[in-house]
Order: C-alpha cells, then sequence, then structure tokens
C-alpha cells in the first residue's frame, strides 16, 4: 500500500487510532495495561497526589501502552516477514516482550514510591 509521506494531521491521526483499535481488539496484554493505566488514574483520582505524582504515574502508564504497541508491531511485522520458526525472529521478539516487562516494571515502581510517599507524608 503506497501511501504518500505527506499527509495532514487528520490523515496520519486516523493511522495511529486505527492501529490502536487493531491492536486492543487483538492484543489481551494490551487490553490488561489500558485496564491497568485506568486502574492507576482512577487511584490518582481519589488520593489526589501533588502534580509531580500525577505526572510521574501518567508518564509510567504512557510509557508500558507505548511499549505494548510496539511490541504488537514488531511481532506483527517478524511474523510477516519471517512466518517460520527462526531462532534471531524469537529473539527479536522475547527482546520486545522484555522491553514491556521493564516498562511495566518502572511503571509499578512508580505506584509503589506514590503509595510509600502517601503513607509516611500524608496527602
Amino acid at each position: 500500500m503506497a501511501v504518500p509521506r505527506r499527509q495532514p494531521f487528520r490523515v496520519r491521526l486516523g493511522f495511529a487510532l486505527r492501529g490502536l483499535a487493531h491492536a486492543l481488539r487483538t492484543q489481551a496484554s494490551l487490553r490488561f495495561q489500558a485496564a491497568a493505566a485506568a486502574g492507576a488514574l482512577l487511584a490518582l483520582l481519589a488520593l489526589r497526589p501533588a502534580a509531580v505524582w500525577w505526572a510521574l504515574v501518567l508518564l509510567a502508564s504512557a510509557t508500558v501502552l507505548a511499549a505494548e504497541l510496539l511490541n504488537t508491531a514488531i511481532e506483527q511485522l517478524a511474523d510477516e516477514l519471517h512466518p517460520a520458526e527462526s531462532t534471531g525472529i524469537r529473539i527479536v521478539k522475547d527482546c520486545a516482550a522484555a522491553g514491556v516487562l521493564i516498562a511495566a516494571l518502572g511503571a509499578v515502581a512508580a505506584g509503589v514510591a506514590l503509595l510509600v510517599h502517601l503513607l509516611t507524608h500524608g496527602a
């Protein structure tokens, strides 16, 4: 599918939303991470921490979602280009999944740090 490089923002936004919708439909891990991000947002609304905590938790959540989307793209591309079993492709996919794991652990750490802060310093 040849697409001219310079598309209006509205068209490019449509591409991104289509990719997000596809990933949400097909990837259980992305749905789980999106639910976790929604839970984090609800916790922020309930706890009402300082703005810096909002920024940290929301940035961590967005990073996990972005990592999940990149992982999905890498896996799809790898499967499309090399459908047969391959040690090299397995390593690529494992490393992409590890990127999601690291991002998720960072998000959990931000949440734990917020809870520790609230327990030791109050709201």
